[in-house]
Parts: structure tokens; C-alpha cells; sequence
């Protein structure tokens, strides 16, 4: 499986753990997408134990995120997503986060869980 450290041992995880806080705040999906093939994407799934809890979209060749405008060079690993998360109410884009530095900060799910608090306050 190739998969960007981060997006292993971070981001991912954190949707994988704060599930069932996503969905108590009204989230009816949390999905992955990601840039490699469907066995890979596959393989990454059942290996971070996410399945059930994450749907997974595999944009093998980047036209998913070169349509969204969320592709970035990596160099050797090529086109992939930007590192981003995103709020999607019935086919509209309510909050887009995408993360310009190293890590996992404004696109992980304790970002999201807060911008999802904020809304229920609002």
C-alpha cells in the first residue's frame, strides 16, 4: 500500500476515531478520497481497520481532484490530493479545509468536529 505517512498515521485515524462524534453532529458520511488505484485504496482500508466507518473513492488517475481543484505535485508519487477536508450539504460545498502546511491542523477531524459545533450554535 503507498500512502503519504501523514495521511496514514494521522489523518485518517482521526476520522476513523472521532466517527461516531462526526455523525452524533449530523454527518451521514465521512469518505476518503485518494489518489492511487481501487486494490490499494482497498488494501489501505481493511489495513487501517476504517471500513464501516469511512466510504473510500479512488481517483486513480487525479481527475477527481484536478476537477475539484485540490491536485498538488509530490514529485515522485506524482499528482495527488491536497491534503483537505471538506463539509458537503445535499451536493453543496459549505466548508472547505485545506491544509497549506505540514501535518494535520485546519484538515482533520477535530477541525471539522468545531467548525460542525460552530454550525449547531449558528
Amino acid at each position: 500500500v503507498t500512502v503519504t505517512p501523514t495521511c496514514d498515521t494521522s489523518h485518517l485515524p482521526g476520522f476513523v476515531g472521532a466517527a461516531s462524534r462526526i455523525r452524533a453532529a449530523g454527518i451521514d458520511r465521512i469518505v476518503c478520497a485518494t489518489v492511487n488505484d481501487h486494490h490499494v485504496v482497498k488494501a489501505w482500508a481493511e489495513r487501517s481497520e476504517a471500513l464501516g466507518q469511512v466510504d473510500f473513492i479512488a481517483d486513480a488517475h487525479a481527475q477527481l481532484a484536478e476537477a475539484l481543484g485540490l491536485a498538488k505535485d509530490f514529485g515522485d508519487l506524482g499528482r495527488r490530493f491536497a491534503r483537505f477536508a471538506m463539509i458537503i450539504d445535499h451536493g453543496t460545498v459549505r466548508h472547505l479545509f485545506v491544509q497549506d502546511v505540514k501535518g494535520v491542523t485546519v484538515s482533520g477531524a477535530p477541525a471539522i468536529l468545531l467548525a460542525l459545533q460552530g454550525e449547531a450554535v449558528a
